[in-house]
């Protein structure tokens, strides 16, 4: 049983509000979860103490027990120093060049280096 601690959105249309919650990585977005830990209100500003509330003894403690933050919460949590930060990208690896391309570019370097 993998867990992960993630996010789990409610709210209305346009008004997204987001459940803190512990569940297994087969379990839907919304649906089955162990434990609910905290919640996350992206629509408040960030220096209001109801953006971000979480139960910091059962956060330690699931991740104690091995399991893993999702990035967005990984993120969160760092911000009230219970993980890690996490490494997040600028860029995606699936936007970086096939095999073909990279061969490609290496060889219009090549042949500009040996040309000037």
């Amino acid at each position: 049983m993998a867990l992960r601690i993630r996010l789990a959105r409610g709210g209305a249309r346009n008004r997204p509000f987001y459940r803190l919650v512990v569940a297994e990585n087969t379990a839907p977005r919304d649906g089955r979860f162990v434990e609910k830990i905290g919640y996350y209100n992206p629509l408040v500003e960030k220096d209001n103490k109801e953006y971000f509330v979480v139960n910091e003894e059962k956060a330690k403690y699931w991740l104690s027990v091995g399991a893993k933050p999702s990035d967005r919460v990984a993120k969160l949590l760092f911000t009230k120093n219970l993980c890690e930060k996490p490494i997040i990208r600028e860029t995606p690896k699936k936007s970086a060049p096939k095999k073909k391309a990279q061969e490609r570019l290496a060889r219009r370097q090549a042949n500009s280096a040996n040309a000037g």
